[in-house]
């Protein structure tokens, strides 16, 4: 090997061995306790993002969840007067249908139908919205919320009546109001001159949390509907769209908008439950302020750890300094020191936060009240690239953070370094 190799070796791991020499000699001193309150700081940083992007990402996934059992990405209904929850007929086969197939952001789409009503029992009446759903509804979605009885089926032919069946979903909300319980028939009134009162069977009973769903909103068979409304088999009342990744609504919405006949209406699931997704708006910001002010006092932190540090060692730097070592290779010395306290706090941050994590998924440890939160625990979901993300911020700007209190080494003459007392 060649002299200049040899140097060029030496000279690039010097700082590595100088580094490792001044984090074995902390024992005991000052400075190992400020080390342990650095590797603490970055570790509660790290473990905090875990934690605040794991649930954030849980509320919004779980209520995203829920809005879309009833309300799908994109509805597309014809315009009516009167009523909101009365549809003008809209033909099965229209230009939505043709459109949907040839765009690859759609997922699926379902043709659904809507009627106003008032549920009646010998003690209570209670208005409701029917939902009629077809062949074509997402039924393995929706089992999650079934918390009684059974899906609606048209397998059983007791349950068919002039060709629809007569089987309903109701919430627990509306059981619990109108004293009703699986297998029970009850009368329902349809909203038109002249009311039409049919008497239905409830097979199975859910719950959303959701005040919006579970306060008014039945499901039943789309035949039912087109019978009340005097449609034909070939008309339905909404088309719900949706998509293969949410964040392509926009987009769609407008490509959507272009494409259809101006006698369609089309409208957003953000525009139907604005104050909602205003609300997961508002926690993104208030988790984004939360956070960057914890990192900003980690940062705040590490500073103030590595001028104590270097203050300490002040007799080692003016010794180096007179056998000729540069200040970049000092400085170096002392950003290792501190890139590795950062390191053992991303371990324990990591560890501890995703322990934490675990232990609310499991075993479901810190409530929450369904009025307010719409779910009755704390939601975790696990996104491995936004924790990999929160990792790589925080070693990113506490680098670059660590450059700045090794700028007091060039300050410092190696004669006064070397009568320095502590």
């Amino acid at each position: 090997m060649s002299t200049t190799y040899l140097k060029n070796r030496f000279l690039l791991q010097f700082p590595s061995f100088i580094a490792k020499r001044i984090r074995h000699n902390e024992a005991g001193s000052f400075s190992a306790t400020v080390s342990r309150i650095g590797v603490a700081s970055i570790a509660i940083s790290v473990a905090v993002g875990i934690i605040a992007f794991a649930v954030l990402l849980g509320f919004k996934q779980t209520i995203q969840q829920k809005i879309f059992l009833f309300g799908a990405h994109i509805n597309v209904n014809a315009f009516s007067q009167g009523n909101t929850y009365e549809e003008g007929p809209l033909p099965l086969k229209n230009p939505v249908s043709d459109i949907l197939p040839a765009l690859p952001e759609v997922k699926r789409w379902q043709a659904v139908a809507h009627k106003s009503g008032i549920l009646k029992t010998p003690e209570e009446i209670k208005g409701v919205i029917l939902k009629g759903v077809g062949k074509d509804y997402d039924w393995d979605t929706f089992k999650q919320n079934l918390v009684e009885g059974k899906l609606i089926t048209r397998s059983d032919s007791s349950s068919i009546k002039y060709g629809y069946s007569s089987q309903i979903l109701i919430s627990r909300k509306i059981a619990s109001q109108m004293r009703l319980k699986t297998g029970d028939d009850v009368i329902m009134y349809s909203l038109q001159n002249p009311p039409r009162p049919r008497k239905l069977t409830i097979a199975g009973i859910y719950e959303t949390e959701m005040e919006e769903f579970d306060n008014n909103l039945i499901l039943g068979d789309i035949g039912l509907v087109q019978r009340l409304n005097g449609w034909g088999a070939d008309s339905v009342g909404t088309y719900e769209i949706y998509l293969k990744d949410f964040r392509d609504l926009d987009a769609v919405t407008g490509k959507l908008r272009r494409e259809l006949p101006p006698g369609l209406y089309l409208q957003k699931v953000t525009s139907l439950f604005p104050q909602i997704f205003d609300w997961l708006i508002l926690l993104d910001r208030n988790t984004a302020v939360f956070l960057t002010l914890i990192l900003f006092v980690a940062c705040f932190n590490m500073i103030s750890i590595l001028l104590v540090m270097i203050m300490e060692r002040t007799p080692l730097i003016g010794l180096l300094k007179t056998l000729g070592s540069p200040n970049r290779q000092i400085r170096m010395v002392f950003f290792q020191v501190g890139l590795d306290l950062v390191r053992r706090g991303l371990v324990i941050g990591n560890v501890g936060g995703l322990l934490l994590c675990w232990l609310q998924y499991q075993f479901k440890l810190i409530p929450l009240d369904p009025v307010n939160y719409y779910m009755d625990t704390v939601p975790i979901v696990f996104d491995w690239g936004i924790f990999a993300m929160v990792n790589l911020v925080t070693v990113v700007i506490t680098a670059l953070i660590l450059l700045i209190p090794t700028l007091i080494i060039t300050r410092i003459q190696p004669i006064k370094a070397l009568l320095f007392k502590k």
